[in-house]
Formats: structure tokens, sequence, C-alpha cells
């Protein structure tokens, strides 16, 4: 079993946090990182995309689905605001069967990575710059702690690497 953790893209600023879309700079950045893992097959086994209700996340997860020409299910996960205790989705995924992408916020996802990889919340070992991806995959094993499954680190993917030039490249 994998699960793909995304942190949502850049948004608009707006007074209301939760209406918050993403910005142009934050689409063509979902754009650029679907294509990326498009081109890898990464992500080609994902069966469903849960997120979190605000609208930059959802708007995030649906661009995913549209550029990664994914047919999944979208699905409005309870857990994922920012400021929620993971154990609820690491439950959910301690039940799940099928690859996952998980579309959330920092600091949620930080402390939810940490949770399923570490067996506990602190300290916070995993950080999500925006439309970041970590890649997890279920072990077999179980945390002494918690009882939950374990997981380990496939690979993470943070965007700047999509604009980084290649040493020795012109500038």
């Amino acid at each position: 079993m994998k699960a793909f953790l995304i942190r949502h893209s850049h948004a608009l600023a707006d007074s209301d946090d939760a209406r918050r879309v993403l910005s142009a700079q934050g689409r063509e950045m979902t754009r650029q990182v679907a294509s990326f893992l498009k081109s890898s097959g990464a992500v080609s086994s994902v069966r469903a995309v849960w997120h979190s209700p605000l609208a930059r996340a959802r708007e995030t997860a649906e661009l995913l689905i549209k550029e990664l020409e994914l047919d999944v299910l979208l699905i409005e996960a309870p857990g994922l605001l920012p400021t929620d205790d993971p154990a609820s989705v690491a439950d959910r995924l301690d039940n799940a069967s099928d690859p996952v992408m998980i579309v959330g916020h920092e600091p949620q996802l930080g402390v939810l990575a940490t949770t399923l990889v570490r067996g506990k919340t602190r300290p916070v070992v995993f950080e999500f710059k925006k439309t970041a991806v970590l890649a997890l995959e279920r072990t077999g094993g179980r945390h002494k702690s918690s009882g939950r499954a374990c997981w380990r680190v496939r690979w993470h993917f943070s965007p700047e690497l999509l604009a980084a030039k290649a040493p020795g490249s012109p500038n």
C-alpha cells in the first residue's frame, strides 16, 4: 500500500481562509509537478484522492487529477485541516488497501508523515513546501506505541527541483 502526501499549491490571499483559491503561480506549479509525476509513472496506481475542505487543497487535487489523467474518486476527507490531529487520517490509512493521494496543509501533513513513519507526533521530522510530494509505503510492521501500521519513505520531491538548473548549465 502506498500513500502520496502533497501540500496544496500557492494560493491567493483572502480574508476568508477557507475560500482561498490557487494563484496563477500555484496552478502552473501544480501542472509542472503533475507533468513530472506523470512522466515518471510514480502515481499511476492511485485509486483515490483525499483532500481537505479548504478551496486551495480541493483545487490542487482537482488539477492533479486532470493533469495526471487519473480515473479516481475525489474525496473531501475529515482530519486534513492545518491544525487537525493526524490520528483519524492515520487510522483511515491503516484500513486502506488501495494507493491514495492526500492533498492537505502544513503543519498537519508534517505531523501525519511523522506519525506514520515514527509512530509518534513529535518531534516533527517532515516539512512540506507548497506542492511538495512525499511517497510512503506501508512496511507490514506495527509501531509498538500506537499499534498503527509502520510506513517508510520511498521518496520526497520538492518542486524547486523542477526549476533547478543542472551544474554547469547556462543561466
